[in-house]
């Protein structure tokens, strides 16, 4: 249960580390020329190529986190789902309650 209790601070702090592993390697090959790297211009092209590379590296090697977290969120989802079809089937109690009253009480006058 603890392994799957944060699943989506780890899967997000995994995929923020590739990113940012991605970005300081290609941020040393333009440093050392091997990337041209023009300005902040090419900064940008850094940051989306880092971007490019991190998002197919990233579904390979986390795949297992991912599977984790859609369960996380599967599993809160169902119970936020549960919990409101039973506050509105208690509100639905409420309302026949109170149009059944309305009614027995019109129809003795």
């Amino acid at each position: 249960m603890s392994s799957k209790k944060h699943a989506t601070l780890r899967y997000t702090s995994l995929r923020a580390s590739i990113f940012l592993g991605c970005l300081l390697v290609f941020l040393a090959l333009g440093h050392f020329g091997v990337i041209p790297v023009a300005g902040s211009t090419g900064v940008v092209f850094l940051v989306l190529l880092a971007g490019l590379v991190s998002a197919p590296i990233s579904y390979v090697v986390l795949a297992k986190h991912r599977d984790a977290m859609s369960e996380q969120i599967a599993g809160r989802v169902e119970t936020m789902r549960s919990r409101t079809s039973a506050r509105i089937a208690a509100q639905n109690a409420e309302e026949d309650a109170a149009d059944e009253a309305a009614r027995a009480a019109s129809a003795r006058q």
